[in-house]
């Protein structure tokens, strides 16, 4: 079952160490945006998994964030939400990766669940079949003594 929040209202995402960012509901047109986005098109052919993800997060972020807390400057004054801001905040490791996990992941992780199907309630293997039958050795086969 796909659970739908029709709430257009942004909503806070705890990212850890003091860190909340609002964002926009992750919708359709928000990551068609984000494909369009100048970032994510520039990018080399050859770039890795790794540096694809890194960008297409920024530039995600840079659409979706309408306000943040927990974020300051060297001398700990709050700072307004900026592009250069957001892209800074994302080069911080487990910043990045809680928001990739937590608000990045919910569209690609929807798109994946249509294609499996629920877990046996007793378990993935139960009542499986084995399709594999161990070889016959004959007389020719077999090695010598």
């Amino acid at each position: 079952m796909i659970r739908i929040n029709l709430s257009p209202e942004p909503q806070w995402l705890d990212l850890g160490h003091g860190v909340r960012l609002k964002l926009l509901p992750l919708t359709t047109a928000l990551m068609v945006a984000t494909r369009s986005d100048p970032a994510v098109q520039d990018l080399d052919v050859g770039a890795s998994n790794d540096e694809r993800a890194a960008v297409f997060a920024g530039a995600l972020a840079r659409r979706a964030v309408v306000d943040w807390e927990g974020v300051g400057d060297e001398d700990g004054i709050a700072r307004t939400v900026t592009p250069e801001g957001i892209d800074a905040l994302l080069s911080l490791w487990p910043i990045f990766e809680a928001f990739n996990l937590h608000y990045v992941s919910r569209g690609m992780l929807l798109d994946a669940e249509k294609n499996g199907s629920a877990p046996s309630p007793t378990g993935t293997s139960v009542g499986a079949t084995a399709t594999a039958r161990p070889a016959k050795r004959s007389a020719r086969t077999a090695p010598p003594d």
